[in-house]
């Protein structure tokens, strides 16, 4: 069979995820799913599935009605009959919960505020289609959210961050064994993340055909699909062609014969061993700073503003679908160079000052 593009074999590895989360729900609710398919991604799809799960489950435990049926028994009416002090013991319930292995799971508002989108999405599509009279979900308020301090790296740390890379001076003996095998394919990854600031799941995602180095450019997949080309430096450039040079020589597992970035099993890297990578050298340069692959992602785009002051093409690279999300992230940074424009457009010539003009009649 023909190896399928990254991207559409997450896409199919996250539809038959799906179909079994599904099977898991009342028997009304392939409807909404097979709704929504057309506008959303398989990744938002199983988001939702999961959500509704955990609605269900607390229908299960706290409802009396519901309380008494299985899932499968549970129907559209009963959704009908709930009421918004229903969904707002849901909300409550969401904060401090157990799942089914009796571990406590604790949601801060931003968790929160996810699953009551969703439900708020799942009622509207049956109360639009008049399958149901009733919609208390367009009645909950969603908790109020309070601005997440953006972390990044500083400048020097970046340039630290890369030092360790190449060096491993402060890895573990244990790990600098390792770090002999993966130093030039870590450096080529990290360099191209802080250099492009592309998203974690779009580097894992690279294949060998996707970079051209004629262009300076590679070719991803955006959230939703959209292929696009992002440019990249000379520095990114230089460490991906060391690491290309490494690369041609290994021999992939089937199947991952077009991954660019392999694991030393000689398959894709994935998403979780690159977050774990950018931990093991951040650790090391910023212990007090946690640094994810998000947040090279934030560090890129903070430089490049700063770099350009222009918050569009920021918007553009990062592959933001509205700038008013990038703006809201940079909103510290644009209040700055508000800032520094109060004195840079001058109205009327200042006259000069008593002491210079007395030290000029001297």
């Amino acid at each position: 069979m023909k190896q399928l593009p990254y991207h559409e074999q997450v896409d199919r590895e996250n539809i038959l995820k799906l179909r079994d989360m599904i099977r898991e729900l009342p028997p009304f609710c392939p409807e909404f799913f097979r709704g929504i398919e057309p506008r959303t991604s398989s990744r938002t799809r199983i988001a939702y599935a999961y959500d509704l799960k955990i609605f269900f489950d607390f229908l299960q435990k706290e409802n009396p009605v519901i309380a008494k049926l299985d899932m499968k028994s549970i129907t559209l009416s009963h959704l009908d009959k709930l009421l918004v002090t229903d969904l707002e013991e849901y909300m409550e319930y969401l904060k401090y919960r157990f799942n089914d292995k009796d571990q406590e799971i604790i949601n801060k508002e931003r968790g929160i505020m996810r699953k009551i989108s969703s439900l708020k999405s799942f009622y509207n599509y049956y109360y639009q289609r008049e399958l149901i009279k009733n919609n208390p979900a367009a009645l909950v308020k969603l908790p109020k959210l309070h601005d997440k301090e953006i972390i990044r790296l500083d400048v020097d740390e970046v340039a630290r961050l890369l030092d360790e890379v190449e060096s491993g001076d402060s890895l573990t003996e244990k790990q600098r064994q390792f770090h002999k095998r993966t130093k030039i394919r870590d450096l080529a990854l990290l360099t191209l993340l802080l250099g492009t600031g592309i998203r974690v799941s779009e580097c894992v995602g690279l294949d060998l055909n996707d970079v051209d180095f004629k262009n300076a450019g590679i070719r991803i997949h955006r959230k939703g699909g959209k292929e696009v080309t992002v440019y990249f430096g000379i520095e990114v450039e230089d460490a991906l062609r060391d690491y290309l040079d490494e690369r041609q020589v290994m021999i992939p597992v089937e199947g991952h014969e077009n991954a660019f970035f392999l694991s030393l099993q000689m398959k894709r890297m994935s998403v979780r061993s690159v977050e774990k990578l950018v931990k093991k050298y951040a650790v090391l340069v910023t212990p007090l700073k946690k640094i994810t692959p998000h947040k090279l992602r934030s560090t890129y785009g903070t430089t490049l503003y700063q770099e350009t002051g222009d918050i569009y093409l920021v918007a553009d690279v990062l592959g933001h679908s509205d700038v008013n999300t990038t703006r809201k992230h940079y909103a510290a940074m644009e209040d700055s160079r508000r800032r520094t424009a109060r004195n840079a457009v001058q109205l009327r010539t200042q006259p000069e000052s008593n002491h210079s003009s007395s030290a000029s009649g001297r």
